[in-house]
């Protein structure tokens, strides 16, 4: 019996992704000045304000606050009418020293017993629909919020877009579980006010199927 498999995704400006970006900014910082240190850190963002928090082993000093503030921008917050940017959001850091009884399972004299401190578990497939072995749903939804960053960073084509949005898209399968079609495909995005809801809702549609939908097509294997 064929069936739809339906795969979201979310672009570099939803309030999770932001948040990831500016965590994984601080770890990313920690060891390229410090290959050792020891991080486990989360990031809360909300309207103008972001707050940093966690546990911190390092012989590093870093300017937690400016990195923070740059990740934002570089992912586009950069305007005060979003309530949200990089430049004006109150940045409170709560990170402080990593504790004793985690330090003492993860620091070891032997490199062949260290331990792994606070690790985290996941789990998932590789499936053939694509070449990077993901979902083909989960693929296609990716590369529609990839296309949509590129026309808000060119502000040509398409000139309202503001960084947060998502995109989901929904394959018919085959009795044999083999993608077939596609179902549906739904981009909903923050945007700027420019005319009358019914005039912007009937615009950001023509400019997704007339502009957005044909760049990704034109770069699809």
């Amino acid at each position: 019996m064929a069936y739809l498999f339906t795969s979201e995704s979310v672009s570099e400006g939803h309030p999770d992704k932001v948040a990831d970006q500016i965590s994984d900014a601080l770890i990313d910082n920690f060891l390229a000045f410090d290959k050792d240190s020891k991080v486990a850190c989360e990031t809360l963002v909300t309207t103008g304000q972001v707050v940093l928090a966690g546990e911190v082993k390092s012989n590093t000093y870093l300017d937690v606050q400016k990195i923070a503030r740059d990740t934002i921008n570089k992912i586009g917050y950069t305007k005060s009418e979003y309530m949200f940017d990089g430049n004006s959001c109150g940045v409170f850091s709560a990170i402080h020293e990593q504790s004793d009884d985690i330090n003492r399972g993860v620091d070891r004299a032997s490199k062949e017993e260290q331990g792994a401190g606070d690790q985290g578990m996941m789990f998932g497939y590789a499936t053939r629909e694509t070449e990077n072995y993901m979902p083909l749903a989960l693929d296609l939804s990716h590369k529609i919020l990839i296309e949509l960053a590129e026309l808000r960073r060119e502000n040509k084509d398409i000139i309202y877009l503001r960084p947060d949005s998502k995109s989901q898209v929904t394959i018919e399968y085959s009795d044999d579980n083999t993608p077939q079609r596609i179902d549906a495909i739904v981009v909903s995005t923050q945007h700027d006010d420019f005319d009358a809801d019914d005039v912007m809702l009937a615009k950001i549609r023509k400019d997704i199927i007339e502009v957005l939908i044909p760049r990704v097509v034109s770069k699809l294997p």
